[in-house]
Order: C-alpha cells, then structure tokens, then sequence
C-alpha cells in the first residue's frame, strides 16, 4: 500500500506524471503485492480491486516500452 502511496503523493507533488514509468512500475509492484496479501487473506473482492489496478498499470508499463523502443 505505501508503494501506491508515494506513487500517489508524487503525481500530487508535480515530481512524477500519471504517464510516466516510474508511477506505472511503482503502481504495479503495490497492486501486486496488495494481491497477493488479499489472497492470503481470503479478502476477494480486495483481491479483484488490486488484481485490476496491477493489470491496467501492466498494460501502461507494456505501451511505455513498446513506445520508447518506437521512437
């Protein structure tokens, strides 16, 4: 969770953009681990939440790359 939230405070800071890599890899790492922590917990819908938030931050992870290798 501290992971999302330093990804979080940085956007708010202006020191990190919601496209940047940086926030997409740091989001991805926190929703996964949440995932995994809510499935050891049996928390389902936890683990839905997170498990959506680490794909889509997977999919932007995969279109940082896939762009940078373009250019």
């Amino acid at each position: 969770m501290m992971l999302i939230l330093i990804a979080f405070f940085q956007v708010q800071r202006h020191t990190w953009s919601q496209d940047s890599l940086k926030y997409d890899i740091v989001n991805f790492i926190g929703s996964s681990l949440l995932v995994f922590y809510a499935v050891t917990g049996g928390a389902w819908p936890f683990v839905i939440l997170n498990g959506i938030w680490a794909l889509y931050s997977l999919k932007d992870i995969i279109a940082d790359i896939t762009t940078k290798k373009r250019k």
